[in-house]
This record gives C-alpha cells, sequence and structure tokens, in this order.
C-alpha cells in the first residue's frame, strides 16, 4: 500500500497515511476535518523513503529563511 499526503481543509494540517489507493480520504489528526489528497510528491511506498520526505519538508521549512545567504560570514559584499 501506498503512502499518501493529505491536507485539512480547515487547519491547513499536513499529514501522511499508509492507505489503500481505493480507500477514502481519512479525517484530519488535528481536528478531524475534511482532508484532501496533495499530488505535490509521488506515492511512495511506507518506510524508510516515506519518512525521509517528511523529514525532508519538516527542515525546509524551518530553514527556508536561511536559503537566502549565498556567500559566508567574511564576505563584503553587503548582500546579506
Amino acid at each position: 500500500m501506498p503512502t499518501y499526503d493529505y491536507q485539512c481543509t480547515q487547519c491547513q494540517q499536513r499529514f501522511e497515511a499508509y492507505r489503500p489507493m481505493s480507500a477514502s480520504n481519512p479525517e484530519c489528526l488535528a481536528c478531524g476535518g475534511l482532508t484532501v489528497k496533495m499530488f505535490l510528491f509521488a506515492p511512495a511506498m511506507h518506510g524508510n523513503m516515506a519518512c525521509g520526505r517528511e523529514q525532508a519538508m519538516r527542515s525546509f521549512e524551518q530553514n527556508s529563511d536561511s536559503i537566502n545567504r549565498m556567500h559566508g560570514p567574511g564576505c563584503r559584499c553587503r548582500q546579506h
């Protein structure tokens, strides 16, 4: 069974669920609201790949403000 990404239509919470292709969308884990299946990523088989994808998403969201730093602290271009 593949792992799918879902997002709640009420609280915007994102989560993954291990479900058969024919299963209906699960309720939101945070608020019990309606969810929609997200098609941002290809479905991954349950296991390390699915876990790694979720960790990568969290890491990107936490570090998104530091991505724009292109130069090291010793650079004198003053564009940081």
